[in-house]
């Protein structure tokens, strides 16, 4: 009888221990990843449709095994603010964040906070620079070259001056322009100004500059500059290069406004490739854009912030610099805003 009542017991300690095992396992195969998203802005329209475009990617990733919560936050263009929101964020548990910094020369109290407790960033849109992205081997960046714009928008007007000579309305082989910037010193405002000014230069066209204006990324106050532009020099203006598409609409919405005929309005150019702009494009409205690959952005952090919590191998990605994914612009004009327009 005893040795029966013993078999018992080893047949019961058999089975709780397979019952533990099974639990163990599958407690491992059912993750969560929480992904911390810190925009610099919510009024910026390309950051938030780059965002769902980032949540639409998490949407597709998750599982049966796999669930994914992705927490959007608004840094109010204030980087303490930024600051506070990743702590709070981090402290309510996080594996991954995704960063676009308010001030992209001040990520270190950021740095600093994923560091101490092991969570790999993902800087987007804004890029750090090179000292600071260097200092952890879990800091990365997914975004463009603002270089790269800018030399698009060049090509784009100076294939639309050299094609149409209506462009030049007062015959003194000279384009009359104004650039609508974004940030004061802000690095895509410096650079995509430099660069469309020096392309267009070196596509032999010869420019006259009226006046650069900063309207901070945003419609309506690229509205504003635009209408008091238009008041100081009328039909001189036969260019408007726009560091983003929001002044771009901006500039458009000045000439509506003020009931300009179409043969009286300056060429426009925008970068980014917002919704608005491409319909502004197939108008006529806007003369053209600088694709700003949100989908491909969006996609590479999904992808990457996965592999990273999963501890997956990255040899897959085309890294610059080991720590810098960079998709490429895409010029957009009349010929073909209507691909663009499908995605």
């Amino acid at each position: 009888m005893r040795h029966y009542n013993k078999n018992i017991w080893i047949v019961l300690l058999v089975m709780m221990a397979l019952l533990s095992g099974c639990t163990k396992q599958e407690t491992e195969t059912h993750k969560t990843l929480r992904v911390g998203v810190v925009l610099y802005t919510q009024d910026d329209p390309f950051i938030n449709a780059l965002a769902d475009c980032l949540k639409a990617n998490f949407e597709e990733k998750e599982s049966d095994d796999l669930k994914i919560i992705m927490t959007v936050r608004d840094g109010k263009n204030d980087q303490s603010e930024q600051n506070d929101v990743v702590q709070e964020i981090i402290d309510a548990g996080c594996d991954v964040l995704c960063v676009g910094l308010v001030d992209r020369t001040e990520p270190s109290d950021i740095i600093e906070m994923a560091q101490t407790e092991d969570i790999p960033v993902l800087f987007f849109n804004r890029e750090p620079v090179r000292e600071d992205i260097m200092q952890w081997d879990q800091l990365y960046y997914v975004g463009a070259e603002a270089e790269q714009s800018g030399s698009i928008q060049g090509e784009l007007a100076a294939d639309l001056i050299q094609d149409n000579k209506g462009i030049d309305r007062n015959r003194d082989g000279k384009i009359q322009y104004v650039i609508l910037e974004g940030e004061a010193g802000h690095q895509d405002t410096i650079i995509r100004t430099d660069s469309v000014v020096e392309t267009l230069m070196d596509k032999g066209i010869q420019l006259e500059k009226l006046s650069y204006q900063f309207a901070d990324w945003k419609r309506s106050q690229a509205e504003n500059k635009m209408t008091q532009l238009i008041d100081q020099y009328g039909d001189e203006i036969e260019l408007v290069l726009s560091n983003n598409d929001e002044m771009a609409l901006g500039a458009v919405n000045a000439y509506d406004k003020l009931d300009y005929t179409e043969e009286k309005r300056p060429a426009i150019f925008g970068i980014d490739g917002l919704e608005d702009a491409l319909d502004a494009v197939q108008q006529g409205t806007i003369q053209g854009t600088v694709y700003n690959d949100k989908e491909g952005q969006a996609a590479q952090i999904a992808n990457l912030a996965l592999d990273l919590f999963q501890n997956n191998s990255l040899a897959q990605y085309n890294f610059q610099d080991e720590r810098y994914i960079f998709l490429p612009y895409q010029k957009v004009d009349a010929s073909n805003v209507e691909d663009y327009q499908k995605q």
